[in-house]
């Protein structure tokens, strides 16, 4: 993948978990955008992390003590962790639903 694509491709992710993000309760969950990262604020100050890594065309994401590398998939149209194969949305739903003790739906 060239470096235009997955700018576009990574972009497009961001955008999409901020977007997500945008009807919790701040009090619950908040967010904050810089380019290429998406930072998810609990109370107490926990922070989780998702993140563009242009190095190695990856989106990183850091949950607590947890991280996970996700490469894109053409044929899926997706981005699958690069050890289990599990899919990078439902992974941040299952993260913040364990935070917020209660099911989110996926991105």
């Amino acid at each position: 993948m060239d470096k235009q694509q997955f700018v576009k491709l990574s972009d497009a992710c961001l955008a999409r978990v901020a977007d997500w993000l945008e009807p919790f309760d701040p009090d619950e969950v908040d967010y904050a955008t810089t380019d290429g990262v998406v930072t998810l604020v609990f109370p107490g100050n926990l922070r989780y992390v998702l993140n563009r890594q242009s190095a190695t065309n990856q989106m990183w994401f850091a949950a607590g003590a947890r991280a996970w590398h996700y490469n894109w998939d053409e044929q899926r149209q997706a981005w699958f962790d690069d050890r289990d194969g599990h899919a990078l949305y439902e992974r941040i739903a299952q993260v913040v639903s364990e935070k917020l003790k209660r099911a989110v739906a996926a991105p």
